[in-house]
């Protein structure tokens, strides 16, 4: 077989390149837009024009409203904001769930609204498959809650919650709000954004830049700023407006729905190709459940370190994670597939595959092969 000579780029889940389209408008944006939105002036009437038009066509997107849209710095800025705006609207509410397999945006932002701020925090178990029922939520939930916060799609695994049922039931049978981390889900699965309360999209997972994100926060919902300043954001976000890298958000979004229906079943010929691979080596253990999303594959050879592994198939050309990118330092197991029941030896070795539509099934062959001669070599 013919080995693919470039490196290889398996780890979308982590970041995107920036699509040329979008890169492209952006440095087009750059050159004239360079004012403050909030400037009295001409040109910054202009920007703040140009920037609700970008917010209204987000929020067409989405199926919320313009003043539903709030822009963030991405995912991990929306995520605690959501928490901690929220809980601290509501001072007569002291308790929050979630589950215990959420990014560390929101797990961090959790552990310190009760060390710090005296809270109760229920972190819903996930099951073999790292998911949550609708029933523990409802176990769950009581008077004091403040928010339910429970992620779309997971990030190492790919599960997916059955968030439109438990959204339904925050809703119409609790006083709690329901927030979604949707930075996984966007482009890759379904979500209705009626019975949502809040919801955090990051625009580098969908080719979009870093630094650039949002927060869905409907109007109803309470909300204290994270960050103080003008009132910028309604209010609910302070500081100079990043207005050109918010403009383009909308096009990174229309890109990420449009590709997402266009390449579901291209990604989907990948991820079996990359199954049927892997299951052609001994010793090969798959971690994701049979219905995660197309774009991951989670896999453990239990000889070989996550660490070494990952190094191995970088000397090789191959770009792959052990887990969220966020915890990469860490040498611990995977909190993920440890929560999933794993053993601690499993949760070490585990290698994350995630796949765009721009990867081909000449890499998927090429990392086989490079995978059965790295475990002829380590293991």
């Amino acid at each position: 077989m013919r080995r693919v000579q470039r490196r290889v780029y398996f780890d979308g889940a982590s970041t995107t390149a920036v699509h040329p389209d979008v890169l492209q408008t952006y440095k087009s944006l750059l050159d004239k837009y360079y004012v403050n939105s909030e400037s009295l002036y001409d040109e910054g009437s202009e920007i703040s024009r140009m920037m609700e038009k970008a917010r209204s066509a987000i929020a067409g997107l989405l199926g919320v409203n313009s003043e539903d849209i709030i822009f963030t710095s991405g995912s991990s800025e929306a995520n605690s904001s959501a928490i901690k705006g929220v809980c601290f609207a509501q001072p007569g509410k002291r308790h929050i769930v979630t589950t215990n397999v959420e990014h560390s945006s929101i797990l961090n932002a959790c552990l310190q609204m009760e060390r710090v701020f005296g809270y109760r925090v229920t972190y819903l178990p996930v099951d073999a498959s790292g998911k949550v029922s609708l029933q523990q939520v409802k176990d769950a939930v009581n008077d004091d809650t403040a928010i339910v916060s429970i992620m779309a799609v997971n990030n190492e695994v790919g599960s997916i919650n059955p968030i439109d049922e438990i959204a339904n039931y925050v809703k119409k049978h609790t006083h709690a709000y329901m927030h979604v981390d949707m930075t996984q889900a966007i482009g890759k699965v379904d979500v209705d954004f009626k019975n949502i309360d809040l919801a955090s999209i990051s625009a580098h997972k969908l080719e979009g830049l870093k630094g650039s994100g949002i927060l869905v926060k409907k109007v109803h919902v309470p909300f204290v700023p994270l960050i103080n300043g003008g009132e910028q954001e309604y209010g609910i976000r302070g500081g100079t407006s990043n207005a050109c890298v918010n403009m383009v958000f909308a096009k990174t979004l229309r890109f990420a729905l449009e590709n997402g229906k266009k390449y579901h079943d291209y990604i989907t010929t990948l991820q079996q190709a990359l199954l049927k691979g892997l299951s052609t080596i001994p010793g090969v253990l798959m971690n994701q459940p049979s219905d995660a999303v197309n774009s991951v594959v989670n896999f453990s050879y239990e000889k070989i370190p996550s660490e070494v592994m990952q190094n191995a198939l970088n000397k090789k050309g191959f770009m792959v994670s052990a887990r969220s990118t966020c915890a990469s330092k860490s040498d611990d197991p995977s909190y993920v597939l440890s929560a999933m029941g794993y053993s601690s030896k499993r949760a070490s070795s585990c290698i994350r595959i995630s796949l765009t539509y721009h990867n081909t099934e000449e890499e998927i062959a090429s990392f086989i092969e490079s995978l059965k001669e790295i475990i002829s070599q380590y293991g």
